[in-house]
């Protein structure tokens, strides 16, 4: 079903430039988009691809809007690339497909379980006893929420999602360990989204938290007792240890390491693969990869490599004088 220009401005606002009556028949990237498509350009790095693009109306910054005009239909708009990603859930919302059940009939759901109204669960997925699940929340496929964890409204959990399995809780006896039970639960905020075989850990006493508007992305670990504060978003692969805080709005790069007991501050941006062994206090952006080596040679290096900065400015200093 297309679209009409003057129908995605009046649902997203924006300045159009064109016939509103001229119906896009998809999205696409500015480089492939055909006659029929809408796209759109948010990095002036790009902008020679605009003149050439085939698209039938393209998304642009108002320092752009002359150039966009030039070729064709346009919408103008502050921030084309916030734009472009609520036109792609104005798209999604009005090309649903009618007629699916809202808890496909092979998932699993407990009778002391409680699913709001607007819930869907898809194939094959599991809601044990006593979880709650918010309104208009998706479970795709193999999601499975334990006993006693809670989900909050318009979340989204991806394929092969584990919500409240035990934390690696085991206390070490003569020649054995004990498992510790986990007898907390989880506790999702409104309006997360989890990627694909991600796992979120239930507590051993308290609960693991993830608050409202936090995003993480696929085959994320957090362990038990972790506390994710208020938008934050967190990308692949990141492991994050036993009780660690992590603030609200802060950024967290693919296959980051955060050790358990520690606190990370609002607003704080970790680069990819970084391994933060210690509280970060002070927002700001962090990055540190350190090759492998013994552990005494590892912790002489670094012991040296903190001096480094000081060192120089020493020499530095002995040169000037010389």
């Amino acid at each position: 079903m297309a679209l009409q220009l003057g129908e995605i401005v009046a649902s997203l606002g924006g300045e159009l430039h064109g016939d509103p009556g001229l119906a896009v028949q998809g999205l696409a990237p500015l480089e492939s988009a055909q006659a029929d498509q809408i796209a759109f350009l948010s990095n002036p790095r790009y902008r020679q691809q605009l003149a050439a693009s085939l698209a039938a109306c393209v998304i642009v910054a108002p320092a752009l809007r002359d150039e966009a005009r030039a070729r064709g239909a346009c919408i103008v708009a502050d921030d084309p690339y916030l734009y472009f990603a609520r036109l792609t859930q104005l798209w999604k919302r009005t090309h649903a497909r009618a007629g699916e059940p809202d808890i496909h009939p092979s998932a699993v759901v407990h009778p002391q379980a409680q699913v709001a109204p607007g819930v869907r669960i898809g194939a094959l997925s599991v809601v044990e006893r006593g979880a709650r699940i918010g309104a208009g929340t998706v479970l795709k496929a193999r999601v499975v929420v334990s006993e006693d964890c809670v989900i909050g409204e318009r979340c989204i959990l991806h394929p092969g999602v584990v919500i409240g399995a035990d934390g690696f809780g085991f206390a070490g006896g003569p020649g054995h360990w004990e498992k510790i039970e986990q007898l907390g639960a989880v506790r999702i905020g409104d309006d997360v989204e989890i990627g694909a075989n991600t796992c979120i850990d239930r507590g051993a006493l308290a609960d693991t938290v993830v608050e409202d508007g936090v995003k993480l992305d696929n085959l994320i670990q957090v362990a038990h007792n972790v506390r994710i504060g208020r938008g934050t978003a967190i990308a692949a692969c990141t492991g994050i240890a036993g009780s660690a805080v992590i603030g609200a709005n802060c950024t967290i790069g693919g296959a980051a390491r955060i050790q358990g007991h520690i606190s990370i501050a609002d607003g704080t941006f970790v680069s990819t693969g970084t391994f933060i062994s210690r509280s970060i206090q002070k927002p700001g952006m962090y990055t540190g990869v350190f090759p492998m080596d013994d552990n005494a040679s590892w912790e002489k290096n670094a012991a040296a490599l903190k001096q480094l900065y000081a060192l120089r400015e020493r020499i530095k200093a002995l040169e000037k004088k010389s």
